[in-house]
């Protein structure tokens, strides 16, 4: 485990079922990955026990990512959502797995190379949210 002085940076692969983690140090170094699976007290149980206050944490933008983010959030200093699209380091990997780009999100997090969303507020992903299920339902 590292130092407690030092910085450590932490990178989720969030799928339905599972989060995949990495977290590397101010070095650019692995200290530990793994997966946990995709439910609150799961996460919860993950933030707690190995996750720090100065961790920085970094996801890419998909379909659970705010519930994500805001879960962790109390736990650490900062949260950052990247746009999918704009996080290509990943994609162009010759070796491409849930692993690498959990490590890659990590690593460009600590090298301040994450291109950032923006966060709407609760009301606004509440009217997304009824908008979509008004378009599912429409369709």
């Amino acid at each position: 485990m590292s130092q407690p002085n030092k910085r450590r940076y932490v990178g989720l692969g969030v799928h339905k079922k599972f989060l995949q983690f990495a977290i590397i140090d101010q070095d650019g170094q692995l200290l530990q990955e793994g997966k946990v699976p995709m439910d609150r007290r799961a996460l919860q149980q993950f933030a707690k026990t190995l996750l720090q206050p100065s961790d920085e944490v970094a996801l890419e933008s998909t379909t659970n990512a705010w519930a994500v983010a805001d879960l962790l959030e109390p736990y650490v200093a900062k949260v950052v959502v990247s746009n999918a699209l704009a996080t290509k380091a990943s994609a162009w990997a010759k070796v491409k797995t849930d692993k690498v780009d959990a490590r890659v999100l990590a690593q460009l997090l600590r090298c301040d190379y994450l291109p950032e969303v923006w966060r709407p507020d609760e009301r606004t992903r509440r009217m997304r949210r009824l908008s979509k299920r008004r378009m599912v339902l429409v369709k």
